[in-house]
């Protein structure tokens, strides 16, 4: 049994097609209010708040999983810069108690971190480099492993990095499709020209935990794209894929546009421990731009 927190967002709703696709491995899917995913069967929805740690005890003493996967987290960086009791909440005590719960009750715990932990001072961060986080978010993701590492028995930790991809009832955009609506629409738009990535297509990262839920795997995984480049060359790679002109896109420095969080400018993960000790194996971001395109209807 797997149960995987937070099913109603992009990643969740992606683990769910994935594991409807693997019978044989029975899930409880887990979300903050009603099911947002399309199918409704094959499998057991549960309404649950994370951050209630009484009700969190009982539907894993309920279903008492070999494996949850934690894919619930406050990811608006900006958000998690004002609202910091709550950014807490959901990343850092939430995540306390599936750890201490993992320890009493058994289950190996898969819980999903960021890039964003790092400063950005370099391409390609692997597994064993120090965290230095520069935002509320990131400080807050660094304190969930944390939590992970020291209270959990079984456990592994997966960083990832921009995450795109598209399902049926989207509770917020994500960076390829705001590009494409952009690029679509010809609206006005500045792009940051000084921040660098390996953005991550959601089945990717679904495969990832999946991988990472069948190996047992024990440890930190960085499960990312295979790609890297800047986010003006992620526009660029929209615009020419779908045929769209990039005349309406003005790029700055991401010093002129006042963001209240810190974002790091060089990041992108090193993804070989994945390769070598899961099997997994990325789409290119081309291959991701058309998973996209024939999931939206674009083409």
């Amino acid at each position: 049994m797997v149960i995987i927190t937070g099913s109603n967002g992009l990643l969740g709703q992606k683990l769910t097609d994935l594991y409807l696709k693997h019978p044989e491995k029975a899930f409880v899917a887990t979300g903050k209010g009603p099911n947002r995913h399309p199918v409704k069967t094959g499998y057991v929805y549960e309404e649950a708040d994370i951050t209630d740690h009484a009700s969190v005890r009982v539907l894993m003493e309920k279903y008492r999983p070999a494996s949850v996967i934690n894919t619930a987290a406050m990811t608006n960086v900006d958000a998690c810069e004002s609202d910091k009791v709550g950014c807490d909440a959901m990343n850092i005590h939430a995540v306390e108690n599936l750890a201490l719960l993992s320890a009493e009750l058994g289950f190996r715990l898969i819980h999903l971190s960021t890039d964003f932990i790092f400063d950005g001072t370099h391409p390609m961060y692997t597994e064993d480099e120090q965290p230095k986080p520069l935002s509320y978010y990131g400080k807050s993701k660094w304190e969930g492993e944390k939590r992970v590492t020291q209270y959990a028995k079984n456990w592994a930790i997966l960083r990832t990095v921009l995450v795109y991809g598209v399902v049926s009832d989207m509770s917020r955009s994500n960076i390829v499709l705001w590009a494409y609506n952009t690029l679509k629409n010809g609206t006005a738009a500045k792009v940051v020209n000084d921040q660098y990535r390996t953005p991550t297509l959601a089945e990717d990262l679904a495969m990832g935990c999946f991988l990472a839920e069948q190996k047992q795997a024990q440890g930190i995984y960085n499960i990312a794209g295979s790609d890297y480049f800047g986010i003006h060359e992620l526009m660029e790679r929209v615009a020419q894929y779908f045929g769209f002109q990039l005349d309406a896109i003005s790029l700055v420095s991401s010093t002129t546009l006042n963001q209240p969080a810190k974002r790091p400018p060089t990041t992108g993960l090193d993804i070989s421990k994945a390769q070598k000790e899961l099997g997994y194996e990325p789409h290119s971001f081309n291959q991701g731009l058309e998973v996209v395109a024939m999931q939206a209807g674009w083409l």
